[in-house]
């Protein structure tokens, strides 16, 4: 790649809409063109997790991400090169991890909870894009996803919630809303945020002269 890519962090709280928002901005530019890394597989295996004072795993810490091997891949992809990632299943022991390639591209999306953070990340961003959402619609979505596609039960999730989640959406999370470029709401639709970042995008991707760095 002749230029460096233009790099957008995508953050926002746990079931505020991240994935779904991302599949339909992948759809909406150009093959080829935009390159997705998500934090989400990066999780250290459970033997390095933290755990609460019920001896329970805490996944929403920044601890519980390889922090390193994400930062590391972003700049090898930054660089030009290919990257061959195993997809994280959650512990749903009924699952197949698949081998996720990501190629190089002329934007790159990193996206996680913790990319705001993170400080060498946050400091190599050109854009940060926030996907807020109420607290109540935020833990219903929560609900059926973690049943329908990580196996975990309803005391389960509202204990994580409780415990985990909510208290570090409010230390790590959400002190970074504020100074976001874009905050896209999704209490019922990302629509109309989706359609203005990908206009933006379109714009840069026609524009590389200009546009990228």
């Amino acid at each position: 790649m002749s230029q460096s890519p233009y790099i957008v962090g995508i953050s926002g709280g746990s079931a505020s809409g991240k994935t779904s928002f991302l599949k339909h901005l992948l759809r909406s530019l150009p093959e080829g063109k935009i390159s997705i890394v998500s934090q989400d597989n990066y999780y250290k295996p459970k033997e390095f997790q933290e755990v609460d004072e019920n001896g329970q795993i805490n996944f929403d810490l920044p601890t519980s991400i390889d922090r390193e091997a994400f930062f590391r891949d972003m700049q090898r992809l930054a660089a030009g090169e290919t990257l061959h990632i195993t997809e994280y299943t959650f512990n749903n022991s009924s699952r197949t991890a698949r081998q996720i390639v990501v190629q190089p591209a002329p934007i790159i999306v990193m996206e996680g909870l913790f990319i705001f953070h993170y400080e060498e990340i946050r400091e190599a961003l050109d854009l940060r894009v926030y996907i807020d959402a109420r607290e109540e619609i935020k833990l219903e979505r929560r609900l059926r996803r973690d049943r329908d596609e990580r196996g975990y039960d309803q005391d389960t999730v509202m204990y994580q919630w409780e415990h985990h989640v909510m208290p570090s959406y409010h230390r790590f999370l959400r002190p970074y809303r504020d100074s976001a470029d874009i905050i896209i709401t999704n209490n019922e639709t990302y629509d109309p945020g989706l359609k203005v970042l990908s206009n933006h995008l379109r714009l840069l991707i026609s524009q590389p002269d200009v546009a990228l760095r």
